[in-house]
């Protein structure tokens, strides 16, 4: 860094990419600062600028003492260890430590009490809710949404007769003929864990996954005009069950609820939907497979004269954009419910689908709400 840019930094004042100390003296202090840039896209730390902006410069004993102290936080206080780059920048009377920190690829860094530090806006802050940790360690899969116990719920819960018959599909042979008992099975296949269904468990195969997962379903709403109403709705329908019923149900809302164009067919036939079938099962399946499931809230579903809305609880996971899933890549967050849904639902989990709609019928717009930690996509309807 040349010194005409520390000093316009320093003029403009701390923000969340930048943060000012006078002076560092404690390792544990300087680790939590650390560890908040790492978990929040990275930034940069002047040392040697007080917090109006003003010039502390350091000297030569001071610089040897600063970048031990970087170097000792950065590799005993952090887990997992941060390696920071450091430059000194010579000022008027003396020099200016910039530790540059970048954003973390195995986030979330904690200091050594265990604590979680993100940034919030100039200053920092400590993750105490469990939502938002749990998040970040999904972020870096190191839990999964599908796989979390579901309190209250045993194998009992289990709908055997609908297992049996996806049991004989997916592994073509009958469930009796194997030797393993019914909750080896089930515990080998990431569907119950400690006698308890998982997430993925309840939701594929319990009998009434909503009595242990009440807002994981889908709420469905066919509006006249092109707006919300409170009160004033063409058809309404809370839509629960297994994650089967809830896409079944979903599409039939939506088919029941679109028009279909005769075009040059006789009048006796139903006509072709005016979305091709093939975009709204693509669409369906996409928000029910990877919404995020730490996300306490049910799938929407808006038909309004003009469009289709599916709007998924949390946003893209990780760094994908809405760009890269136009092009085919994709970041599974579900991976349980992902490697059985292929005998249930129209779903690849190639990162496809989106493709696959897009060239059925390209009247569609994607928005990741990153700040509303939510997914739409937008299906637009034609004018008669």
């Amino acid at each position: 860094m040349e010194t005409v840019e520390l000093l316009e930094i320093a003029g403009r004042g701390e923000d969340t990419r930048h943060q000012f100390k006078a002076d560092v003296t404690n390792a544990v202090s300087l680790a939590s600062e650390i560890v908040a840039f790492a978990n929040s896209g990275g930034g940069q730390l002047l040392i040697g600028v007080a917090d109006d902006g003003s010039i502390e410069a350091l000297d030569a004993t001071d610089i040897q003492r600063i970048n031990q102290l970087i170097g000792n936080a950065a590799s005993t206080q952090i887990r997992p260890a941060i390696n920071p780059v450091t430059e000194n920048v010579p000022v008027a009377n003396g020099i200016v430590v910039v530790v540059t920190i970048p954003d973390g690829i195995a986030k979330p860094y904690m200091d050594n009490s265990g604590a979680i530090w993100v940034k919030s806006g100039s200053d920092k802050r400590k993750v105490t809710a469990r939502e938002e940790m749990q998040r970040m360690f999904q972020a870096a899969q190191l839990v999964h949404g599908d796989d979390i116990p579901v309190t209250g719920s045993s194998i009992a819960d289990i709908d055997l007769d609908y297992f049996r018959r996806f049991y004989s599909s997916r592994y073509e042979r009958k469930l009796d003929q194997q030797e393993l008992s019914l909750g080896q099975v089930l515990t080998n296949m990431r569907l119950v864990n400690n006698g308890v269904l998982t997430v993925a468990g309840a939701l594929l195969f319990a009998r009434e996954p909503q009595v242990f997962l009440p807002v994981f379903h889908v709420k469905a709403v066919c509006y006249p005009g092109n707006d919300i109403h409170v009160t004033t709705y063409l058809d309404s329908v809370d839509i629960t069950g297994k994650l089967q019923a809830q896409f079944d149900d979903a599409l039939g809302f939506i088919t029941r609820n679109l028009r279909r164009d005769q075009g040059e067919q006789g009048v006796n036939t139903t006509g072709e939907l005016e979305i091709p079938r093939i975009v709204l099962e693509e669409l369906l399946a996409n928000a029910l497979m990877h919404r995020d499931y730490f996300v306490s809230a049910p799938i929407r579903v808006f038909v309004f004269d003009d469009r289709v809305e599916i709007i998924s609880p949390g946003h893209l996971p990780n760094n994908l954009t809405v760009a890269n899933i136009q092009t085919g890549n994709s970041n599974i967050r579900n991976p349980i419910l992902a490697s059985f849904a292929t005998k249930l639902l129209p779903y690849r989990g190639l990162g496809t689908g989106i493709l696959r709609a897009l060239r059925e019928y390209p009247s569609i717009e994607f928005e990741n709400d990153r700040d509303g930690n939510l997914f739409r996509a937008t299906i637009r309807r034609h004018p008669r």
